[in-house]
């Protein structure tokens, strides 16, 4: 999962509003970030690992960055390897200078490497699909043959990589002198919003992963880039559409609003405040359902994405509501931190218990989900040293039980706690005196209105079901054995020593 953002503006340079929009989406991404931006036929390039305030934390690093385009992204490596040069956004010269920034990953991968090589005689430099994503563009729009850009070359080419492309891709990418353009996989698994923000110049306009970046800077949400559609927005600041796949089906991530977005975004025309709102009253239904003469004295949330779940289960319940863990904003979110031994570690060094709250009552723990189980095992913990008397769980998704292939970091199913058990074995394992899940049809209902125009969700990491209809058992064989934790901490070791014998 990552964040992207591109600015055309009339106003001036967009490097601050670049930087602010990616503050903004932070959340999505903590190893990388970077911006780079288009003035007259040149363009200014940083990108580095770390957070936002980190890679961009001197003036020279803003002051060099001039022109009224850019495109920026933050990035949690879900493929490749966490290291700069995997960094994006990601730029190839031919044609025009295209430079591209990527949410999502495309699951033929692999297969396009070996045509762009041999067919389309382009090189790669990383293992990045995005570098793979930008280079069968450029190559589609090579194709076109010509010497002055239009949109109707632009859409032409978006068209050949939904033909070629299979996957996940919500996609910014700046082609220098001419525009930026925005364009979605035909599903549109991945989120990607745009807006607009008139000014005394003329109409800037702003596409992002979340509308939150939209909120901040002053935009008027516009809407969501529709899956299978593409927009052109000209440097004069003139937007063009077109809707450049055969068949799109509306089939957004569900887990996008369990986790990964932030409340306050509207995605695919849903608040995601609301959607997790009625996760809790589904939550608070099926406990009344199934277990009516509950004992259960106070609700505590895991912060920060259970709250409004929470809230609203203790409050259909008729139970206190409490915030009994106090959360360090200084440490990251443990679900994109890479490696098991760190995301344990860093459990109680992000969540400090309030014992008062704990202390002899029977405790209603609310999370937004239970992927690895080493949070959930850890808090459980945590919960019964500060006192209390039961610890219950309950989970506002249903048992992640499979590798997810569309960019989360889901993809070992051995790394999984739920796949392969069962409820009660998951509640030993986790150590609650009761475990309770969010039923799939019930988180559907939950986060789908009625006037929605979406078909389907994307709910593969709870049943297996990949809407793509192209993941074998083959893939995620390899899949795991490239992407586990193991195998990255190899990789990790590997390029140490690489490093180390450079350095003798």
């Amino acid at each position: 999962m990552c964040g992207i953002a591109g600015v055309v503006s009339q106003s001036g340079p967009v490097a601050q509003e670049l930087f602010d929009a990616l503050t903004m989406l932070q959340h999505r991404g903590q190893d990388a970030a970077g911006i780079i931006t288009n003035n007259l036929q040149r363009l200014y390039l940083r990108k580095e690992n770390g957070l936002v305030r980190d890679v961009f934390h001197k003036e020279e690093h803003m002051v060099g960055l001039i022109g009224p385009m850019g495109v920026g992204h933050v990035r949690y490596p879900t493929a490749g390897r966490s290291s700069m040069a995997e960094a994006q956004p990601f730029y190839t010269n031919t044609p025009f200078g295209i430079s591209l920034s990527h949410n999502g990953n495309l699951t033929n991968a692999d297969e396009l490497k070996q045509a762009l090589f041999a067919e389309d005689r382009r090189h790669l430099n990383t293992d990045s699909d995005s570098e793979v994503l930008l280079n069968v563009f450029a190559h589609e729009l090579m194709m076109r043959n010509t010497q002055r850009l239009v949109p109707e070359d632009v859409f032409a080419a978006v068209s050949g990589v939904h033909r070629r492309c299979r996957g996940a891709y919500a996609c910014v990418a700046m082609i220098t002198g001419y525009g930026l353009v925005g364009f979605r996989d035909p599903f549109g698994i991945r989120p990607v919003v745009y807006g607009k923000r008139e000014t005394a110049h003329g109409v800037d306009y702003l596409i992002a992963s979340e509308s939150v970046a939209l909120d901040a800077l002053g935009y008027e949400l516009l809407g969501d880039i529709l899956p299978g559609e593409a927009i052109y927005i000209t440097l004069e600041g003139v937007l063009h559409k077109r809707q450049c796949a055969v068949n799109p089906i509306y089939s957004p991530c569900i887990f996008e609003h369990v986790y990964l977005a932030r409340p306050d975004s509207v995605m695919d025309d849903i608040y995601v405040y609301k959607a997790r709102l009625r996760m809790g009253i589904k939550l608070a239904e099926k406990i009344l359902r199934t277990w009516p003469d509950h004992d259960i004295d106070v609700v505590i949330p895991i912060p920060d994405t259970s709250r409004v779940a929470g809230a609203e289960l203790a409050a259909r319940l008729g139970v206190n509501y409490r915030e009994g863990f106090i959360k360090n904003r200084y440490i990251g979110r443990t679900f994109i931190m890479p490696g098991q031994a760190q995301r344990k570690k860093s459990v109680r060094q992000k969540l400090n218990p309030v014992p008062i709250e704990f202390k002899g009552k029977n405790v209603m723990l609310v999370d937004d989900s239970i992927v690895r189980g080493t949070t959930s095992q850890e808090i459980v913990q945590m919960a019964r040293e500060a006192g209390a008397n039961k610890v219950y769980f309950a989970s506002a998704a249903p048992p992640v039980r499979f590798p997810n292939v569309y960019g989360i970091d889901m993809p070992s199913a051995s790394e999984l706690v739920a796949h392969g058990r069962t409820d009660a074995e998951l509640e030993q394992l986790l150590g609650a005196d009761r475990l309770i899940y969010q039923d799939l049809e019930d988180l559907i209902d939950a986060v789908q209105h009625k006037e929605s125009k979406i078909q389907r969700f994307d709910t593969s990491v709870f049943t297996g079901e990949y809407i793509t209809q192209d993941i074998t058992h083959e893939y995620l064989s390899q899949l795991e054995l490239f992407r586990s934790d193991a195998a990255k901490q190899q990789r990790d070791r590997s390029n140490q020593t690489l490093i180390d014998i450079h350095n003798a």
